[in-house]
């Protein structure tokens, strides 16, 4: 018997004795190394929901992952037990049109883990043990990676989707507003993309300052500023707050014939100055999950060409989830909070 997090509803979060499934021929038990709390985490224990995915039965949330491998399946070829792997919650069903297109992050029957996006919900990783089918583990050598660093492959697969989606950057001029882990983890992305002057933008000071610590050329508190002054910086902006301002911000700072990279959640309602994209020919892409980012982010990471270890402010015990997701409440004291296992 093992524990796991499980959110009931709107600020019940309960942790619970369970039992791990039993293995399949492909499929593999492991232990957890490290899970990030991430946005859409904190939407399902604060509010029960992240839009319209609702909290409809028990969940574990959870999909920033790493773990150790305890045991394997008959026919698994890929990882081996005492392995330290990075997990992918993404778990695309590789035949559908949009799997066929070399775009797996919008498959029609996408299953990612610790999400109400379907039900019955896909179940997290904020458990003692969990069961994975192999082809989602990347196994990792690098005895220096720590399992905290594994676990940023996932948000740092976003901002290099981000990146994916704004084309080249080679030699431009790229805004983020948002200093959380996304918003750096696209400063990172956009570092490695050869981006001439990367800007971060927010609110808050410790975002800001988090965002120099890993590569940002400017950082602007955004509420101290006059607007004009943003007007026309970026040739790419990426929005990473899910905050209307935010995208005010972006709109505003994006040169004629730019782009604009939508990562953040904005909110349902939301007034949209499409005339200004059409005069200013700008435009506007969507980014939603990712594909092949998710390996790129693991090289990335387990070869140091980029260091996550900044962006993780706190490790906490699995039993002590409650606290842990209270502490990642708080974005002027944390930006990335784990959970982890305790010998």
């Amino acid at each position: 018997m093992t524990i796991a997090c499980v959110i009931h509803g709107a600020l019940d979060l309960r942790m619970e004795v369970e039992t791990p499934r039993p293995l399949g021929p492909t499929d593999v038990l492991l232990r957890l190394g490290a899970g990030g709390i991430c946005g859409s985490d904190l939407h399902y224990f604060q509010h029960g929901r992240v839009g319209a995915f609702v909290v409809r039965e028990p969940l574990v949330p959870g999909h920033e992952a790493s773990g150790v491998v305890l045991q394997v399946g008959a026919a698994v070829d890929r990882v081996k037990p005492g392995q330290r792997v990075a997990i992918n919650p993404s778990h695309p069903c590789g035949v559908c049109d949009y799997c066929r297109a070399g775009r797996g992050n919008l498959c029609r029957k996408m299953f990612f883990l610790g999400s109400a996006s379907v039900f019955p919900h896909a179940q997290g990783l904020f458990r003692e043990q969990f069961v994975m089918g192999q082809a989602q583990l990347t196994p990792i050598r690098e005895a220096h990676i720590s399992l905290g660093e594994l676990a940023c492959a996932e948000p740092l697969s976003i901002g290099l989707h981000a990146i994916t989606r704004a084309g080249s950057v080679l030699g431009e001029t790229v805004l983020i507003t948002g200093g959380g882990t996304i918003g750096c983890m696209s400063v990172m992305a956009a570092r490695l993309a050869g981006a001439a002057e990367v800007i971060v933008c927010d609110i808050n000071d410790r975002a800001l300052e988090m965002a120099r610590t890993v590569g940002a050329d400017r950082a602007i508190r955004s509420d101290q500023v006059d607007p004009g002054s943003l007007a026309d910086l970026a040739d790419v902006t990426i929005e990473a707050a899910g905050n209307a301002a935010a995208l005010a911000t972006c709109l505003s700072a994006t040169r004629r014939g730019g782009r604009i990279i939508q990562v953040g959640t904005l909110p349902a309602e939301l007034m949209f100055p499409a005339n200004s994209l059409m005069a200013r020919e700008l435009d506007y892409r969507g980014c939603f999950r990712a594909h092949l980012e998710f390996d790129w982010a693991v090289q990335a990471i387990r070869t140091r060409r980029v260091d996550v270890r900044p962006l993780i402010s706190a490790q906490l015990p699995l039993a002590e989830s409650k606290a842990a997701f209270e502490m990642a409440l708080d974005r002027t004291r944390t930006t990335k909070v784990q959970v982890v296992l305790v010998d």
